[in-house]
């Protein structure tokens, strides 16, 4: 035990200047042919987080990754599963459980580019889509499962003749995420449903108590590697905010996106209600503006999502159910529009912007409210922000304008909320703040979606 300790805790520093010189998938241990396919995805060199993982995994360790969002996570695992497919192959080899599930979608997607060439067939097992044609493709037996874990304990419990007695490979992504929205009964099951003897990689951004918790039920002798050990954010990313009354916030927001026209905006709201609202009030004002948030129907999301990573639309409204794993490449700006209430959130936030080595801008709103949030955030992220140039007087002129689509936007949503009670729409997951409770009125059950 002592001995798989200290190799765990060697793995870092052992491989922390190897991190400075490019190095290829090659050298890392990857075959011939999954070397190809990141060639043709146009992953050059590994990043940090696959540098360090991919050779412990190959070597049939269990592993702890700790890397903040848009690190690469997803090669990081999926490389050595494939792998290993290839040595043995078999059906309903992985499993990967993810807490949201655009999320789902975008590791299928990976999984499916990187075994293309080698016929790996995946699955995807979420909430807002018919149980019975889950059901045909399971039965099918794909060699890689990507769900939420709600939906698939459905599966376990009821789907006859699946189970996941002779599964190789666990990976929980998120996994911080998975067990803060609540979903440790969910785990729980799955775990004592798999077999004991199988390879688990844990990823998380952050260390919390209950991830270390789960990492003791669920990992043997796991080897960590870390590539962000503090919060931070990426270098660069230019930060800001607006001190501002909280009446004037819509106002404000306008004559931002008339100042940084041109770019690609990413909004962040409090509640699925807000978004919509501001979606809408946007929307009267003539920008081109897509809300993404739990209470859509499953189509509704993928399409949000699609016609803006198709910039198609270059405005995303977004609650936190889009802050954390997304890979939407051409963020210029993040707005904090309602200000996080979990300062972590505001690093997955911003995180969406400056991705890959590119520049990005993030904006926080502070309003009176929100000034010890605002100043919880600087101390997590260790630096103080500058505020971004304003003209007041330019603000104001907009006052009146925005007034009037506010109130278009108060009755378009009046009317959107009676067609919605006369044909109960589809729930999704939220950050656990109440937020689903208080906007549905608490009439859906929690974890209905699942």
């Amino acid at each position: 035990m002592a001995a798989g300790e200290e190799e765990g805790l060697a793995a870092e520093p052992e491989q922390e200047p190897a991190a400075e010189e490019p190095r290829s998938f090659k050298d890392l241990g990857v075959t011939d042919v999954l070397c190809e396919a990141c060639d043709q995805l146009g992953w050059k060199v590994p990043t940090k987080i696959q540098i360090e993982a991919i050779p412990v995994a190959l070597q049939g360790r269990d592993i702890i990754g700790l890397a903040e969002t848009g690190s690469g996570k997803t090669g990081a695992f999926a490389l050595p599963i494939l792998q290993a497919l290839l040595e043995v192959p078999q059906r309903l080899f992985a499993l990967v459980l993810t807490p949201t599930r655009e999320l789902a979608f975008q590791i299928s997607e990976q999984f499916e580019a990187l075994g293309s060439s080698i016929g790996v067939q995946s699955t995807v097992i979420v909430g807002g889509i018919d149980t019975m044609s889950q059901s045909l493709a399971l039965a099918k037996k794909p060699h890689v499962i990507i769900a939420t874990p709600g939906r698939l304990v459905d599966h376990l419990e009821n789907t006859k003749g699946f189970n996941l007695r002779a599964l190789k490979f666990l990976v929980m992504d998120e996994a911080d995420r998975i067990l803060n929205m609540d979903f440790e009964t969910e785990v729980d099951k799955i775990l004592k449903v798999i077999p004991r003897d199988r390879k688990t990689f844990l990823f998380s951004a952050t260390m919390t108590k209950k991830v270390q918790k789960l990492q003791r039920a669920a990992l043997k002798n796991p080897v960590k590697c870390a590539v962000s050990s503090k919060y931070q954010t990426v270098e660069k990313l230019q930060q800001y905010y607006i001190f501002i009354p909280s009446k004037f916030k819509d106002s404000y927001l306008v004559y931002i996106l008339n100042e940084l026209a041109g770019n690609s905006f990413m909004i962040f709201c409090s509640t699925c209600n807000n978004t919509q609202r501001t979606a809408l009030l946007l929307r009267n004002l003539g920008f081109t503006a897509i809300p993404l948030h739990g209470q859509m129907s499953q189509n509704k999301r993928l399409g949000s999502l699609n016609k803006f990573k198709a910039k198609a639309r270059s405005i995303l409204l977004a609650t936190d159910v889009a802050s954390r794993g997304l890979d939407i490449p051409h963020v210029d700006v993040v707005i904090n529009f309602d200000i996080p209430t979990h300062s972590k959130d505001y690093i997955h936030r911003v995180g969406r912007t400056a991705r890959a080595g590119r520049s990005g801008k993030s904006i926080t709103f502070v309003t009176q409210y929100d000034v010890e949030l605002f100043q919880r955030i600087e101390h997590l992220i260790g630096k103080k922000l500058p505020a971004f140039p304003m003209q007041e007087e330019e603000v104001m002129m907009l006052a009146e304008r925005v007034a009037e689509a506010q109130r278009f936007a108060r009755m378009e949503l009046r009317e959107q909320g009676e067609k919605k009670r006369s044909r109960n729409d589809d729930d999704d997951t939220e950050e656990a703040i109440g937020v689903r409770n208080k906007v549905a009125g608490g009439k859906k059950k929690k974890r209905k979606a699942f």
